[in-house]
């Protein structure tokens, strides 16, 4: 858990609800005061920090659908509430053909990106469970990318549909050659996701001139030292472009 206690000013409640569990983050003005994971985020949870922060607007990104009790307790209370659609306004351009089945979590990365270094080509990567590659153009518009499989897919993918291969635990340090099955499934895990990450970089940076590239999600430390091009390590680019989403007019 992060957290700074500072005098009740304008403050901002960031929800980021994925699968298994949500980020949460309280902003003031463009600097985050608070941070903790929870595995369910209710009306409670979110009563008790506003006694703390005395947040006044909120934004929700979820990929499990609304959550109805949080919703009224949110609507009643907040001066702005925003749960984040396909229709909800954002401060750049969207040319995803079909912004309706884009995920939440890829806009809101791209937004934080385009907030940090504005009017760049950008690369976002966000390993988490997938891992995503997204374009931010410099003119200020998203363009699209590719999802691709995490670290846990892949060692779980190898495990269950193979007769033999085991189920390893994947550690960051892992050799280029593996001796025994364990490392070379480690290896290729690993070593396969950092070569995609760096063809990527590669290719992308021949359409996108002086290209900048982020890098965010759980996984992402275990490939910082592995990619070959300078890079932006930011760990909570979610909540930077959601807070930036919910400031948005």
């Amino acid at each position: 858990m992060y957290k700074c206690t500072i005098p009740n000013k304008k403050m901002n409640l960031v929800i980021d609800q994925g699968n298994s569990s949500a980020k949460v983050a309280v902003f003031q003005e463009d600097k985050m005061v608070f941070f903790q994971k929870y595995e369910h985020f209710s009306e409670k949870e979110a009563d008790e920090l506003r006694l703390t922060y005395n947040y006044k607007r909120a934004i929700r990104s979820s990929v499990k659908g609304d959550d109805i009790a949080l919703y009224d307790y949110m609507q009643e209370r907040m001066e702005k509430w925003v749960v984040l659609t396909n229709e909800t306004c954002i401060p750049i351009g969207n040319l995803y053909k079909t912004p309706n089945t884009l995920g939440r979590d890829r806009i809101a990365v791209c937004v934080g990106a385009n907030y940090l270094q504005p009017n760049q080509n950008l690369l976002v990567i966000d390993a988490g469970t997938a891992i995503t590659y997204d374009v931010v153009n410099s003119q200020n518009q998203y363009v699209g990318g590719n999802i691709s499989l995490g670290i846990e897919m892949r060692r779980k993918a190898l495990h269950t549909f193979t007769a033999k291969l085991p189920l390893v635990d994947v550690p960051d340090d892992v050799p280029l050659i593996g001796t025994t099955t364990e490392e070379a499934i480690s290896s290729g895990v690993i070593n396969g996701i950092s070569g995609e990450i760096n063809s990527y970089i590669e290719e992308f940076s021949k359409i996108y001139p002086n290209l900048l590239v982020f890098l965010t999600g759980g996984s992402s430390k275990c490939f910082e030292r592995r990619i070959k091009s300078r890079i932006f390590a930011v760990e909570n680019l979610v909540q930077i472009g959601l807070n930036r989403i919910l400031n948005y007019r």
